[in-house]
């Protein structure tokens, strides 16, 4: 361990209970209410609040109230004519205004929007100063459907990006890992960083799906991107990862980074295609925090997609006891055990999985 890796570790140790995983969130995001029926409902955070007191996670966490972005932090990704349209449009108390068929704004979406990017902000600066080891910010709504002027996919402001961006001049940093393993393409932070080579994107989605990228069509170089057919499992999902992700995430050597957490590829999920189990999110949040360990365990991770309450609060669940460093969920050890029984019973052999 090298001297400087060795004094943070020492300084986080001496700042006690504090500097452990924060979950970052605020009454606002119960707010935003898109429409009667839309999946993209306040129940969301209450369902994953529930799990995690079952599961006595909240308990080793610290509780964080997310403040407001700053308009000078959303001029990094947004230009004030777009910001000003949101500001224009919004609809007064009791009604909504439809952004597009699937966008939807209440009375409260643009401020509890607002207090997403500033979550991410605020869990950037608790990272880097070791305040938290890491954070996980509980926000609605998503936000890696946004591109810089324009919404989309239930998505206003484009949180990972505006904390990317505050991680950049704030701190300097030159190297800044983006992983986005929602089920459906990360089309507006792919926009917003282009070819940004501060930023390596790693972009895992579901073929057939919003926003409906084009096949074949040419990618950002600083883009690491996994396409999977509909209905692919477990050992598909993680031999991919495996191949494509984890030995650029390790060659990259981050500094920070972002995770945009969409808990919607579990095979539950009512707007997915996929057949993920919530073993498998646990597995993915191990294996990228091994392969970034450049990062000294500076990890951000904000909730993006996960629709189905049971499912999502599952997948949260197990995606936060390996971010709180609480080891192996239950979830993991008896998927694992089934995943070796049904290989080795179908293929007479065992496998790592």
């Amino acid at each position: 361990m090298n001297i400087v890796k060795y004094m943070r570790t020492k300084l986080r140790r001496l700042l006690g209970q504090k500097a452990k995983t924060a979950w970052i969130s605020h009454p606002l995001f119960l707010q935003h209410e898109p429409d009667t029926g839309h999946p993209e409902s306040p129940k969301r955070i209450a369902a994953i609040e529930a799990e995690l007191e079952r599961q006595g996670i909240r308990s080793v966490m610290q509780a964080v109230q997310a403040s407001e972005v700053a308009d000078k932090q959303l001029a990094l990704v947004h230009p004030r004519k777009y910001l000003r349209f949101l500001e224009s449009v919004q609809p007064p108390a009791g009604k909504i205004y439809r952004l597009d068929g699937d966008t939807v704004m209440s009375h409260e979406s643009l401020q509890a929007a607002r207090y997403a990017a500033g979550a991410v902000v605020k869990a950037v600066e608790m990272v880097m100063k070791g305040e938290a080891f890491n954070a996980f910010c509980a926000v609605r709504p998503p936000g890696h459907h946004a591109h810089s002027g324009k919404a989309g996919g239930f998505c206003l402001i484009n949180n990972v990006a505006v904390g990317a961006m505050h991680a950049i001049a704030n701190f300097r940093l030159q190297r800044i890992a983006v992983v986005d393993f929602d089920v459906h393409h990360g089309d507006g932070t792919e926009e917003i960083f282009g070819n940004d080579p501060r930023i390596l994107f790693f972009n895992s989605f579901a073929q057939g799906l919003y926003p409906f990228p084009e096949t074949g069509r040419s990618k950002e170089r600083n883009s690491v991107e996994i396409e999977f057919a509909p209905h692919t499992g477990s050992r598909m999902f993680r031999k991919a990862v495996r191949e494509q992700w984890l030995p650029r995430l390790q060659a990259f050597k981050p500094e920070l980074v972002l995770l945009s957490a969409g808990f919607d590829a579990h095979k539950q999920d009512e707007t997915g295609r996929l057949n993920l189990h919530e073993a498998d999110f646990a597995w993915l949040t191990h294996k990228i925090m091994r392969a970034a360990e450049s990062a000294e365990g500076r990890v951000v991770s904000v909730l993006e997609g996960g629709y189905t309450l049971e499912s999502l609060a599952a997948s949260a669940a197990a995606h936060l006891y390996v971010l709180a460093a609480q080891g192996k969920p239950e979830c993991v050890l008896q998927y694992d055990r089934h995943l070796r029984h049904s290989l080795s019973k179908g293929r007479g052999g065992g496998k790592r999985v």
